[in-house]
């Protein structure tokens, strides 16, 4: 592969394909970002708890929309 200055690989970017954009942006991303097998645990086990609750009925959901208007009367 032929080196590229900053310069030409951001003027490249222009004439990618959607999907390589795609490919480059998760790569990108994910050098910021390293994956991690511990978060990702914790995050599964994070989500499994919320259903539980939402499913055993001891947590009360409210509407998004009503969660946003209260945020908004507070800064009001």
């Amino acid at each position: 592969m032929i080196a590229l200055n900053s310069h030409q690989l951001l003027a490249e970017v222009d004439f990618m394909p959607i999907d390589l954009k795609t490919k480059l942006i998760e790569k990108l991303l994910n050098s910021l970002n390293p994956h991690s097998e511990t978060i990702e645990t914790l995050w599964k086990q994070e989500i499994d708890t919320r259903v539980s609750a939402i499913e055993s009925g001891s947590v009360t959901l409210v509407d998004g929309n009503e969660v946003f208007r209260k945020i908004k009367a507070r800064f009001i």
